[in-house]
């Protein structure tokens, strides 16, 4: 018999729980696995691999530009389970001022993340991972606060719509309207001119001023989605369909989109999120598919030790070294007798014991009820 899946504290959805899981591991772990598949004497499929866990350098879509806006949107998944509760002990007061003070605190994690004032003041990168989360946890917050649901759905499509119209008419000094191409659009000028302090790209940044507003838009998505989950009025079967071909149609759109307005993470243009709404949509509809209508559980335990403590892990990531880590269990000798195998086993090897690492310590904290909340 299958065991159940392990409750996570407070009662929150496993199947949301397993999904951050599961978008955490590639979060840790698909820089050192597109390395090692990049060297692995694979073929084809290696390729494949070592190209889909690469960023592309600006224009298109590959898994691993899905992997954070999968996180932001799974943050709006949250905010209807978390403020409905807050809202009904402590009224509407009560849930904006724990959104203000969960904001402060993510924001103040990410500039830790980055180095704090570890260095010049120069290098203090004042928008980053971390940081647009606790903007666009900020924002989807208060607007689900104050708007009703059916609200929602019309922001969502006045910010994308906006920003397209913002990067597709406005005229950029030196480059006219409508290129989108690196440093000639208006979200890079405008990151150039006002965003002070390190950007990330040179002059600008990924997670830049003016991208972060569909970036908002990516995380009422989100929103959207823990709103459907939610409804009473829906079976279980209900809500995975309405999720898995309301992602698929977003999904599909996205692309249609992108033929005028390019689906371009590091400017986060409104077909990508449609791209990365669509997927994101999908993908929480399969594990709410797997995990709550149909109680299959034992895969998913590791990524619920991992989604249930997602931020402390990622901040541990930054303190602690896993990849260094795993060079102790199967570095040196071991690596090189794989490489002798397999060529480029070795490193494919340490990349995936570095994820278990990571697991294991996600697992020790579970177990022990210990669990970073902002």
């Amino acid at each position: 018999m299958t065991p159940p899946i392990p409750q996570a504290p407070s009662q929150r959805l496993v199947s949301l729980d397993a999904l951050r899981g599961f978008d955490m591991m590639w979060i840790m772990g698909a820089d050192a696995l597109g390395g090692a598949f990049a060297h692995l004497n694979g073929g084809a499929p290696a390729r494949f691999a070592a190209r889909e866990l690469d960023h592309v350098p600006w224009e298109g879509v590959h898994f691993y530009d899905l992997i954070f806006p999968l996180f932001v949107f799974m943050v709006g998944v949250a905010i209807p389970y978390s403020l409905d509760r807050i809202v009904a002990d402590s009224g509407r007061r009560g849930a904006l001022a724990r959104v203000a003070r969960r904001t402060v605190l993510l924001y103040l994690l990410g500039l830790f993340y980055y180095g704090g004032f570890a260095t010049a003041l120069d290098q203090v990168r004042l928008l980053g991972v971390l940081q647009r989360m606790a903007l666009c946890y900020c924002g989807a917050s208060v607007l689900y606060l104050w708007l009703k649901p059916r609200h929602l759905a019309l922001v969502v499509a006045g910010i994308l719509a906006g920003y397209w119209a913002l990067m597709t008419f406005v005229p950029v000094p030196g480059f006219g309207a409508g290129d989108f191409r690196e440093g000639h659009n208006l979200a890079n000028w405008l990151d150039a001119r006002f965003l002070p302090l390190r950007k990330w790209d040179g002059d600008h940044d990924p997670e830049g001023l003016l991208s972060t507003f569909p970036a908002v838009a990516s995380c009422l998505l989100g929103v959207i989605s823990g709103r459907w989950l939610r409804d009473p009025g829906r079976s279980e079967w209900g809500r995975v369909g309405v999720l898995g071909i309301t992602g698929a149609v977003l999904f599909a759109g996205g692309f249609a989109w992108g033929i005028p307005f390019p689906v371009i993470k590091k400017i986060w243009t409104s077909s990508f999120v449609l791209v990365a709404g669509g997927w994101s949509m999908m993908l929480l509809a399969a594990f709410y598919l797997v995990a709550d209508v149909w109680k299959q559980s034992r895969w998913l335990t590791p990524f619920v030790w991992l989604g249930s403590n997602a931020l402390a892990i990622y901040i541990l990531s930054n303190i602690l070294d896993f990849n260094g880590l795993s060079e102790r269990f199967a570095g040196g000798a071991v690596a090189a007798a794989l490489d002798g195998v397999w060529t480029g086993l070795g490193a494919l090897v340490l990349a995936v014991v570095s994820i278990v690492l990571c697991m294991l310590a996600a697992g020790f904290l579970y177990r022990r009820k210990i669990f970073l909340r902002l």
